[in-house]
């Protein structure tokens, strides 16, 4: 078992070497880009990856406070969910108002891998495998879907 502080520094060891090794991907406009902390310019939008002692996901987050925008958000993802399928190349769970880690309700479209901890540094590649081709995936489909999602602003 870890302090709360070992376990802090093992975590942002991870991150660190994960944003050293995407670093140099550009992003789908050709720009240098925060893999780690993606900003999608919509408040209360966010692409979240994250990793503990059972397993981690990639997820696009809606934490609007009001659930009825959230959901609003939602379906507009929804009517996009082929250009998504298109990018991902893989069936992601589709999650309207669920609970997140502070008990915020929260909808998310993620993708969990099982059996990992990012406390196990031969973990480290599964981890970095799974997040770098995700991630980057996302932000191709949030190139051309973006604009979809102005009137969020």
């Amino acid at each position: 078992m870890y302090s709360r502080d070992q376990a802090s520094q093992i975590k942002q060891a991870f991150w660190t070497a994960f944003g050293q090794y995407i670093a140099p991907h550009p992003s789908a406009e050709g720009l240098k880009i925060n893999w780690i902390n993606y900003k999608t310019g919509i408040k209360h939008l966010s692409f979240k990856m994250q990793a503990d002692n059972r397993s981690a996901f990639i997820a696009i987050e809606i934490a609007h406070p009001d659930t009825g925008i959230q959901e609003l958000v939602f379906e507009q993802f929804k009517e996009l969910k082929a250009v998504l399928n298109s990018s991902i190349e893989e069936e992601w769970d589709w999650q309207l108002h669920t609970t997140d880690e502070n008990n915020k309700t929260v909808s998310r479209i993620i993708k969990t891998l099982p059996n990992v901890s990012v406390f196990n540094q031969k973990d480290w590649p599964a981890l970095i495998s799974f997040f770098k081709p995700r991630i980057i995936a996302l932000d191709d489909f949030w190139s051309t879907a973006n604009y979809s999602f102005d009137i969020f602003k």
